[in-house]
């Protein structure tokens, strides 16, 4: 059974920093399939935030380009959310999710089919 959990949210002040782990478990190496980090704010749909594909091509959304970095350990056994220069727009539910499959070239929400219970981020002004 594959379960993924998310570390690393909390609240921080607008320009603030924050990194995310996410930790599967029974899911194996991740120089594989697809993983990605998506989030969710009160009141809105669930979206894409980036994705790095098991060779580690990367991708991110352009609402956070520049400040997000995802990455995975050394060992393919921990994904990564490096997020700088945070705003209050970045406030969210951020989830951990993969799939077995490649990443296409957008990040897609319906992709994943394992999912973290998230962690939440709240960035204040």
């Amino acid at each position: 059974q594959v379960q993924l959990q998310e570390s690393g949210g909390g609240t921080v002040q607008t320009g603030g920093s924050l990194r995310l782990s996410c930790t599967p478990s029974g899911y194996g190496r991740l120089n594989r399939g697809c993983l990605g980090w998506f989030r969710q704010a009160p009141g809105k749909e669930r979206e894409g935030v980036g994705q790095i594909s098991g060779d580690g091509h990367s991708t991110l959304s352009d609402s956070v380009k520049g400040r997000f970095t995802i990455s995975k350990d050394a060992t393919n056994s921990i994904l990564y959310l490096e997020m700088i220069a945070l705003k209050p727009e970045d406030t969210a539910l951020y989830y951990c999710a993969a799939a077995w499959r490649n990443c296409l070239a957008e990040i897609e929400v319906s992709r994943p089919i394992f999912w973290g219970p998230g962690t939440p981020v709240t960035v204040s002004s």
